[in-house]
C-alpha cells in the first residue's frame, strides 16, 4: 500500500507545514545533539548541570513545538491530527517521546528528583527520540523512493540531492 494517495501527496507538497517540518527537525537534531553532549558531561564528571537543564528544556520546547506543528501538517496532509494510517506507528512513538520529555520537566519543576537521575530521565527521553527520529528518517526515504517509483525514476531514489 502506498504511503499516500495521489491527493495525499499533492497536500503534503503544497502545505506550509511540509516546509516547517523541514526546517524544525534538523534544527531539533542539532539542540538533541549538544544537549545530549551537555547531559553526557554532566553526569561523568559532575560539573555543569545549570547548562545541561537549560539545553534539556530547550530541547523539550523545541519538541513541543515540532509536535504541534507536526499534527498541523498531519492534519493538512491526512484530514486528521494524529494516528493516520500512514504515520501510526511514529506517532505512538512520538507519545512516548513527549511523555518521557515532560517528565523531566515536571521532575525539574516539582524538583522530584535529585539531578543525576534528572539527567537520567533526560537520557530516557533522548533514546526515545533517537528511536523516533530514526522512525520518521526511514518514512522519509520510503516516501522518496514511492515518489521515484511513481515518477518512473527509481535509480536517482537512493542518490543524495
Amino acid at each position: 500500500m502506498p504511503l499516500y494517495t495521489r491527493e495525499e501527496r499533492k497536500r503534503r507538497d503544497t502545505t506550509r507545514w511540509t516546509l516547517v517540518q523541514g526546517i524544525l527537525a534538523p534544527i531539533q537534531f542539532v539542540v538533541f545533539l549538544v544537549s545530549a553532549f551537555l547531559v553526557l558531561k554532566f553526569l561523568f564528571t559532575g560539573t555543569g548541570y545549570q547548562a545541561a537543564t537549560v539545553s534539556v528544556v530547550i530541547k523539550t520546547l523545541v519538541l513541543y513545538t515540532i509536535m504541534v506543528t507536526g499534527c498541523l501538517w498531519e492534519r493538512a496532509v491526512f484530514g486528521r491530527y494524529l494516528f493516520a494510517a500512514a504515520f501510526f506507528w511514529e506517532d505512538v512513538v512520538s507519545m512516548f517521546v513527549l511523555a518521557f520529555h515532560t517528565a523531566y520537566i515536571g521532575a525539574l519543576l516539582f524538583g522530584a528528583l535529585h539531578a543525576r537521575y534528572q539527567m537520567y530521565v533526560a537520557l530516557l527521553a533522548y533514546s526515545a527520540y533517537v528511536l523516533n527520529a530514526t522512525q520518521f528518517l526511514l518514512k522519509l526515504r520510503a516516501a522518496r523512493l514511492e515518489g521515484a517509483r511513481a515518477s518512473g525514476d527509481i535509480a536517482m531514489a537512493g542518490q543524495p540531492s
